[in-house]
């Protein structure tokens, strides 16, 4: 068994930790937490420290009865250990994402090798984070969780300037004119329209419309730039997608 200070890093406290961390009590409904954790010890000193900090947790130390409360109720995000007793940790996140349900998942466990990890996160959760651990990591890694949950709200239509753009139903409109996109022009003008205003990199677009690291010298980001503006600018008085020389491209509203 791990001793306590090893769970907190050291000196600092549980109610330090709050006080520093968490000075401001969240005025709304607090965050929802489901803890499935069997070791009690670990278990009474999380659940102490995230109640300090503002969140409403609900524990199990049952691997059954925690699949059960993460299937039935809705939680914000939920902390599992990976061996459990009746249902282990990775079966219990598999079958929540195989249902769809998509709250974001942290694992806290001992098995801390990197295939222990990797089957962690390609079995569906978030992040994971290897026990001994600090207190005040655990809270950080919650709390960027939380932030990816909230900016990630399902949002289902674009808008800039006069261009619009339905994420449902992939249609593309200009000025009530219909365009016509292609799947990979679809998703570069998407990046584009989410990151209005704000210089976006060759790099960036590589990475996050390719999916791939790539030659930043290539072309292949010129030919589809090329195409993108002879759909959504060329019929139009005022272009909307601008180079910026040396930085790479921008989307904004005309002057």
């Amino acid at each position: 068994m791990l001793g306590s200070n090893q769970y907190y890093g050291g000196s600092d406290s549980r109610q330090e930790l709050s006080q520093t961390l968490h000075s401001k009590k969240n005025k709304e409904a607090p965050m929802r937490i489901l803890l499935i954790e069997d070791d009690i010890s670990v278990a009474e000193f999380v659940v102490k420290g995230l109640k300090e900090s503002g969140f409403s947790v609900d524990h199990t130390q049952d691997g059954k009865e925690g699949l059960l409360l993460a299937s039935s109720e809705s939680y914000d995000i939920l902390v599992v250990d990976r061996m459990l007793p009746n249902v282990d940790g990775l079966a219990i996140v598999q079958t929540i994402r195989a249902a769809d349900n998509q709250t974001p998942v942290l694992f806290l466990s001992a098995l801390g090798e990197v295939d222990d990890r990797v089957k962690g996160l390609k079995a569906g959760a978030d992040d994971y984070l290897v026990k001994p651990f600090a207190f005040a990591e655990l809270l950080a890694r919650i709390e960027a969780m939380a932030r990816r949950k909230e900016s990630s709200a399902l949002v289902t239509q674009l808008k800039v300037s006069d261009l619009e753009m339905d994420l449902l139903s992939h249609k593309v409109t200009r000025g009530g004119q219909n365009i016509i996109l292609q799947p990979r022009e679809f998703r570069l003008l998407e990046y584009l329209m989410k990151h209005a205003g704000q210089v976006v990199t060759r790099t960036m677009l590589l990475e996050n419309v390719w999916d791939y690291h790539f030659d930043p010298q290539t072309n292949v980001i010129d030919v589809h730039i090329s195409r993108l503006r002879q759909k959504i600018d060329k019929e139009f008085e005022k272009p909307l997608l601008n180079t910026v020389r040396g930085a790479g491209y921008m989307l904004n509203e005309p002057e």
